[in-house]
């Protein structure tokens, strides 16, 4: 087992966004220089590394120099430069989780090629090249509505994926290389986040239960534990669990699932770093997730997962027809709730939809959680002095 070197080893970070910030916050606690690289100086996680540099997750030259700073990397966002990381492995710099993991998961067609070669459950697909070939695809009968087309390079938080009912819908495609997948009957939508180090140590968080914003489509708000079968989370920490094992991987992996109206457990995508459906483990979980990502790429012992108690988590939005400074409405309400706890991202300007923050509410049930996490939503919200309608 290694030994933590506090005050010497030089974390570095590709990205700078709330959970970036959120991992330098537990790394603080064991005393480790943080490096962040990130093109925006007025990104969450500057204000409390150690070291900011500014620069492109994308741009080779930006991320080759910074690993050559730090003795460890690990990022918070799947779009970096893959040839540049490639490149710092080669010359022995520590990278977790590995390049030749991130380009697969990248690559939304590489992902559900792996699961249809490993036998893990997932929705039917084809890969097609290009808007054209998809309505070709359409006339010839290959392909049938209702269906999903995801682009496979460049999503995230919903962008890059489009849903066609009806021929109406087509003029919605996305141009550019796409997974088409069969549209599912979903009936939830949860997830697992598991963590596994070097030595191949594996632990898993309890299966929460995401609904999402039917407009933004983000997570409007999480339960843990998830409302499910035992044998539905059963299966879905195994399948997250034999995934991770799959990949070799070190560090942590944020396993999205669909349960279809037949009960069925099916994969729908994965992200190999800290994730939304697991912040409510700051406060919910023995162990949090920023904790555990850093236990599993040090290759120490994996913290505990067990509940503390029951939660809910909401993401604090920038509300709809507002974008420029950010002022915050209804904090002080909110935390005058029992179980409350509020983060704020520290994002100076507010968009429509943006991520500025989360609330976690805790309780001794779910329904008591759900109540109170409802009446958060009536009162926090996101604005600015400059209103845009």
């Amino acid at each position: 087992m290694e030994k933590i070197v506090t005050s010497n080893l030089k974390l570095g970070i590709i990205a700078g966004g709330q959970l970036g910030k959120m991992l330098i916050q537990e790394a603080s606690k064991w005393d480790l220089v943080t490096y962040v690289l990130d093109n925006d100086e007025n990104c969450p996680a500057k204000s409390i590394a150690s070291f900011y540099i500014k620069g492109s997750n994308i741009d080779f030259d930006s991320v080759y120099q910074f690993g050559k700073m730090v003795d460890i990397l690990t990022f918070e966002i799947e779009n970096v430069n893959i040839e540049a990381l490639k490149k710092l492995k080669s010359e022995g710099l520590r990278i977790a989780p590995d390049p030749d993991i991130l380009k697969l998961i990248q690559d939304k067609g590489l992902q559900k090629e792996f699961y249809k070669n490993n036998g893990i459950p997932t929705s039917a697909f084809k890969i097609y090249e290009s808007k054209a070939t998809i309505l070709n695809g359409i006339d010839k009968g290959e392909i049938n509505l209702p269906f999903v087309q995801k682009l496979t390079k460049g999503g995230y938080d919903g962008h890059g994926v489009t849903v066609v009912n009806s021929k109406n819908d087509l003029t919605k495609l996305l141009s550019g290389v796409s997974v088409i997948e069969e549209k599912v009957e979903i009936e939830k939508e949860i997830s697992v986040i598991v963590a596994r180090n070097r030595k191949g140590e594996i632990k898993s968080f309890p299966v929460v239960e995401m609904y999402f914003d039917p407009i933004a489509n983000l997570v409007d708000e999480l339960i843990c534990p998830a409302s499910i079968t035992v044998e539905q989370s059963e299966k879905a920490v195994n399948i997250a669990s034999e995934i991770i094992e799959l990949l070799n991987m070190e560090g942590l992996l944020a396993v999205e699932f669909f349960i279809d109206s037949k009960g069925e457990v099916i994969v729908n995508e994965v992200a190999p770093r800290p994730h939304n459906s697991g912040h409510h483990t700051i406060e919910s979980i023995i162990t949090s997730q920023f904790e555990q990502h850093l236990r599993a790429i040090l290759n120490l012992p994996l913290g505990s997962t067990k509940i503390k108690l029951p939660s809910v988590m909401i993401n604090i939005l920038g509300a709809d027809g507002y974008e420029g400074p950010v002022i915050y409405e209804g904090l002080s309400e909110s935390l005058a709730i029992d179980g409350v706890k509020i983060h704020l991202y520290g994002k100076k300007i507010t968009k429509p939809n943006r991520k500025m923050g989360h609330v976690t509410i805790m309780s001794s049930s779910i329904n008591c959680a759900l109540r109170k996490a409802e009446k958060v939503k009536q009162l926090i919200s996101v604005k600015s002095w400059k209103e845009n309608r």
